[in-house]
């Protein structure tokens, strides 16, 4: 799971940090709103832990941008800000949850397990004109139900999951097929092959490239 904190106080960022990557979570960190703006443009998130007051971008700007193209993405203020009037302003710019600093370390992650859970039963993953829908394990293409196998969901998924990132064969061998030792890659190749296929993809509609000798990137 990826999270993206975006906090300027070095001290909360590298206890975070620490803590949430012995967690088993991957972690990258931004010190200021427009660096945090950016990696979210640029990179997909499963969890977005936010400070109120940050410089160049506020936090709470930061939601409302991060809002206009992610709706899905959970966003976890952390802030010392704790009136009624804030807590409402934070959720109505977005924000998922509200945790008034200083905060305990087990209550958050707690609170990140529950937000990813909620994430994972109704998340909708857009491509381009493709739209899966986790929780129905449905997927279609211009609103056309487009019928995939388990493991042809599983990687298509994946890879929309990490848009924007290169996956490497053996990370979807280890992430998707739940295989942690040498194993022949080109199994993912023929999956790869069929999904393509009952997508019918067009030239102009070059949602998932292949990185040769790499693995695949999904991008709109």
């Amino acid at each position: 799971m990826q999270i993206l904190i975006v906090e300027d106080e070095l001290g909360i960022v590298q206890f975070l940090k620490q803590g949430l990557e012995e967690e088993g979570y991957e972690i990258t960190t931004a010190s200021d709103g427009l660096i945090g703006f950016e990696l979210t443009q640029s990179q997909q998130f499963d969890l977005i832990l936010l400070d109120w007051m940050l410089p160049k971008i506020s936090g709470i700007d930061l939601c409302k941008a991060i809002r206009i193209k992610n709706q899905t993405t959970p966003i976890i203020f952390l802030t010392a800000k704790d009136t009624v009037k804030e807590t409402i302003e934070g959720l109505r710019a977005g924000a998922n949850d509200y945790i008034k600093k200083p905060f305990s370390f087990e209550e958050l992650t707690e609170r990140i397990k529950v937000h990813l859970r909620h994430k994972k039963g109704l998340e909708i993953l857009l491509l381009g004109n493709i739209k899966v829908d986790v929780s129905k394990y449905l997927v279609l293409k211009n609103d056309e139900e487009i019928a995939l196998t388990q493991r042809e969901f599983e990687l298509l998924r994946y890879l929309i999951e990490n848009k924007g990132k290169v996956c490497t064969r053996n990370q979807i061998l280890k992430d998707v097929w739940n295989i942690n030792f040498e194993y022949d890659t080109g199994v993912i190749d023929v999956f790869m092959n069929a999904i393509r296929k009952k997508l019918n993809l067009k030239i102009e509609e070059d949602y998932i490239k292949t990185i040769r000798g790499v693995g695949y990137i999904a991008n709109d």
